[in-house]
Parts: C-alpha cells; structure tokens; sequence
C-alpha cells in the first residue's frame, strides 16, 4: 500500500491510500474526487451555518437589511426564533436553536474529518467517508426544515454539488480529466502505471495535484517556517555573544581564579583562591 501525502499548505492536506499497480489515470480522478470533495465540504458548512443562524435565503429581489425594509414600508414575516441577517441575505427565521445545534455539531464532525489532524493521525480519507458527512449534515438539514428549504437557498445546491461556485472557490475546483500529478519534480503520465513513478509498497510519498498546463511545482523545504526561525533565532543569539567578547578588550578577567598566578603554590599548601588567614599562619 502506497500512502500518497497531498500537500497544498499545513492546513490544506490530506492523506490518500493506493498501489503500485493501479492506473495513474485512476489514481489522478480519485484524488481529485477527494479534493473537490473537501471543498465542498467547506462551502456547505459556511452555508449551513448562516442557515442555522439566520434561516434560509431570501428570493434576489426582496435582499435588504429588515430594518431599513421596515422603514421603508415593508412588512417582515419574523417567526418564534428570528435572528435578523445583518447582511440582508437571509430571512432571520431560524429554526429552533437546540435543532440548529444538531447541524453545527454534523457540520463541525464533517470539517474534523477533513482537518490536517487527520494526517497526524494519520487517517487516510475516502470517497465513501466524505459521502458520509455530507449525508450527515444533510439529514440534520432535513431534521430542522422537514418542509424544504426555497430553491434560492445555496445548501441543497451544494449537497448534491450543483452549485454555482466563484471567485477563489472557483479557481480551487480541479477537473478530474486533466489535473495533473507530480512528486519529485517528475509528472504522472495518465497512460502509466503508480509503479512506474513509485516502485515499492509500503510507501509515503509527498505529492502535487495542479491544473492543466502548470509548471512542476516547487521542492518543499528542507525544513519547516518554525524551525527556520528557530535556527535563525539561535545564529542571532551567538553573532550577539561573538560580538560582545569582541568588543571586551578590557583586563578584568585578571579577576578570575584560572589567571591567579600563585594558584600553584597556594594548592600545594592545600589552600583555595580566596581563604583568609589568621596571624600566626592558621588558616580559618
């Protein structure tokens, strides 16, 4: 068994488990499966959560902060539990609390699951674990609004994955049929095999998933941003000590016991540096 680190920053990584004999192009979807999967998970858990706090989306055309629509002469509908949406996206009719909690606590076990903890732990996802939290917050969204949520709310798009992404999200989102594979400066080739790149099991290797037409990504450092300053913290720390017994060119090391010239005699006569002596030659 192949153990594939994939490695964008050290909060976006995950591990993923393979063999030598499977299909690089095999290999390459799954991965992307995975990652793509994990952004999705991300954006149904910001959307879940503005449900929860604010309840669902309101149509396009009736957006505006409810204060300022009261002012002007609309009549807000607010139910038992509204909660005013600042950004004037939402409706403000929350569902019950202690119901809201059962999908933050689904929501909050889905991002667990795809935390850079679990490389630590050293749990390798799968395509059925991520199915599984989707389905879970899911089913704690159907819990709190059994009758639906309007077809201008972004969470049942996002479930099944046919939302509308944009922006950064967007830029993220790799395609499966072109995505490219790299480790060690060298690409996957689709019509290859992992043995080709990787020749034995019982392996992990760092690797990049980049879009089509990307250049080879960059070595990783040789060592990490925390031990760098630590290092650098260290040389600083003795280029100060060099410096100052540089600049000491005073005799005050006369001072000390080892520049004692009598310190010879003074031990053969079985004293010590410092001992005081009566008159008469007792030593106290």
């Amino acid at each position: 068994m192949v153990v594939f680190l994939i490695k964008n920053t050290n909060e976006d990584t995950f591990l993923f488990e393979s063999t030598t004999a499977e299909s690089n192009d095999t290999l390459i979807r799954k991965l992307v499966h995975i990652w793509n999967t994990r952004l999705q998970i991300n954006r149904l858990v910001l959307a879940c959560r503005g449900l929860m706090t604010h309840g669902p989306a309101k149509p396009p055309k009736e957006h505006g902060i409810d204060s300022i629509l009261e002012e002007s002469g609309v009549k807000i509908k607010k139910g038992p539990f509204y909660n005013a949406d600042p950004t004037g996206q939402r409706t403000g009719n929350r569902c019950d609390p202690k119901l809201g909690a059962v999908i933050e606590k689904t929501c909050a076990d889905a991002l667990q699951a795809i935390s850079a903890k679990q490389v630590t732990m050293r749990v390798a996802l799968t395509p059925e674990l991520l199915k599984e939290k989707i389905d879970n917050i899911g089913g704690a969204v159907t819990i709190a609004y059994p009758m639906g949520l309007p077809a201008w709310d972004p969470v049942p798009h996002i479930l099944k994955d046919k939302d509308e992404v944009a922006g950064a999200d967007f830029k993220r989102i790799l395609d499966p049929a072109t995505a490219t594979l790299w480790f060690a400066g060298k690409e996957f080739l689709r019509d290859g095999i992992v043995r080709d790149r990787i020749r034995h099991e019982k392996t992990k290797v760092l690797v990049k998933l980049q879009k089509k037409g990307s250049s080879a990504p960059a070595r990783q450092p040789a060592v990490s941003e925390a031990e760098r300053k630590a290092m650098m913290a260290h040389y600083f720390k003795k280029q100060e000590e060099m410096k100052k017994l540089a600049e000491n060119d005073e005799d005050d090391y006369l001072h000390s016991s080892w520049a004692n010239s009598g310190r010879l005699k003074n031990s053969l006569h079985g004293a010590s540096d410092g001992v005081l002596f009566r008159a008469g030659g007792r030593r106290i």
